[in-house]
């Protein structure tokens, strides 16, 4: 009986500390948040995630007083589908947009995040590149955003202003989101997002020149002059070799030879691509100076993530849009000054995509994802509700229509990665094993000793793809 009693005393303090908990987290006031896109940037392209190379003290910041994911991907690798998974939390396969497409459906549009914390009372802004077309998108975008000031058309990196001076599009970018901030008030929240056009490169600039193919701000330009810049890792020309022809005569292949495929072109690429990340580095330290001076930081949640990867030259390869870590993996940083300082600092290896960043941020407002969603609340995992029911696996995918990037569809887990480029005749696949194979220079598809688990992957894809 004793026993009975001190049980029920147990379960009711237990209940107790459960109910404080979750009414002090749904009582907290509703941050302001600010999401922070790159373009073209691989994951481990930051001094913070050990870098030799590369300076970006204002990112690192934000991972040193946060959580760094190291296991972070795009679903589609690809800016147009990445980023129109990233406002509507959808596979590139359910929102059908991409190059080539019509524009993002409006059911999809009246789902973005952007369009929901308006409707719920945040000032919605965005800067920057854009980079998805919409049904009836002048007055869809009236409805997702307060304040809204795209990059021009084609995405130049100096723009001309009024006075006929040339301003790196980084550079603007920081001034449209400072002045987002200057008027923007503690009674209401907001949410930014600032999408820079770097790291792109100007593509059909064929002559290295100078600045190369990635033109940097003036205030970076001093940096990396003296730095010999290490051949890609993942340089050896079996490597690429060891491909398909579908694929040696892709479109990866062939930019690869408009800036990587010489020690001169990779050396000045190279550093002007480290110069416009660093550049665009100094413009996240301008935006947190116009937080604290706002008086924002102690109440401003930051994401900084990017739309897809980059081979820099690794496999003999420029580009993305193949199934490979160097084009999936992106960096991603979640900064909340809220927490307490013992979960500074964090790194988490569990598997999070592009698809979760809106998830996420709704969650963040207090606000319920539609049902449509197909990611998962990051916030939901760094609070330990869900890490037992968290992924283990993802589709990976790239469904644009172009002769010189191949199509394929795969899933990637934690060890063992398949992909099936589907229009080719017969259809090629790809199984690594990751665990034995980091670098995944080794198709084992045919590999009698991983017969049922190809299989089973085989089953799984089509299974996440239903």
């Amino acid at each position: 009986m004793r026993t009975l009693f001190y049980l029920l005393i147990a379960m009711v303090l237990f209940q107790c500390k459960h109910i404080d908990k979750k009414a002090t987290k749904n009582n907290r006031k509703q941050p302001n948040i600010v999401f922070i896109l790159v373009d073209d940037q691989r994951n481990d392209v930051l001094s913070c995630a050990g870098h030799p190379i590369i300076q970006t003290p204002n990112i690192d910041l934000l991972a040193e007083n946060g959580v760094r994911f190291t296991k972070a991907y795009v679903t589609s690798s690809i800016c147009a589908a990445s980023r129109a998974s990233i406002l509507t939390s959808l596979y590139e396969n359910k929102h059908e947009y991409t190059f080539g497409k019509p524009p993002l459906k409006m059911e999809f549009s009246t789902n973005t995040y952007p369009y929901l914390l308006r409707k719920s009372g945040y000032n919605t802004g965005f800067v920057g590149k854009f980079g998805v077309k919409l049904e009836k998108q002048d007055s869809i975008l009236n409805e997702m955003f307060d304040y809204f000031k795209p990059s021009p058309k084609n995405a130049p990196h100096f723009v001309t202003l009024p006075d006929g001076t040339k301003r790196h599009s980084a550079e603007i970018w920081g001034d449209e989101a400072i002045t987002f901030l200057n008027n923007q008030s503690t009674e209401k929240p907001f949410c930014l997002s600032i999408s820079f056009n770097a790291v792109h490169a100007v593509d059909n600039n064929l002559l290295p020149g100078n600045a190369g193919h990635y033109p940097y701000p003036e205030s970076a330009a001093h940096l990396y002059d003296n730095v010999e810049i290490p051949q890609p890792r993942l340089s050896d020309p079996q490597i690429y070799e060891n491909h398909p022809v579908f694929l040696k005569n892709s479109l990866n292949r062939e930019r690869y030879f408009w800036r990587w495929d010489t020690k001169e072109k990779y050396q000045t690429n190279m550093k002007a691509y480290y110069r416009m990340i660093s550049g665009y580095d100094n413009v996240v330290k301008r935006v947190n100076n116009a937080l604290k001076e706002n008086g924002f930081d102690k109440n401003t949640v930051i994401i900084f993530s990017a739309d897809n990867g980059y081979y820099m030259g690794d496999r003999g390869f420029a580009g993305k849009w193949s199934h490979y870590d160097e084009s999936l993996r992106v960096p991603l940083i979640i900064y909340d000054p809220r927490n307490p300082q013992k979960e500074k600092h964090t790194i988490s290896n569990s598997i999070v995509l592009n698809i979760d960043i809106p998830y996420t941020i709704l969650d963040y407002a207090g606000i319920s994802p539609p049902e449509t969603y197909q990611g998962q609340s990051i916030l939901s995992l760094l609070n330990n509700e869900s890490e037992h029911l968290w992924r283990k696996d993802f589709i990976c995918e790239h469904r644009m229509n172009h002769p010189d990037i191949p199509k394929y569809v795969g899933v990637h887990g934690n060890r063992f990665v398949y992909a099936n480029y589907y229009e080719q005749n017969p259809p090629y696949e790809y199984f690594h094993d990751l665990k034995t194979d980091p670098d995944q220079l080794i198709n084992l598809v045919d590999s009698s000793d991983y017969k049922e688990t190809v299989q089973n992957m085989r089953m799984t894809c089509e299974k996440l793809i239903e």
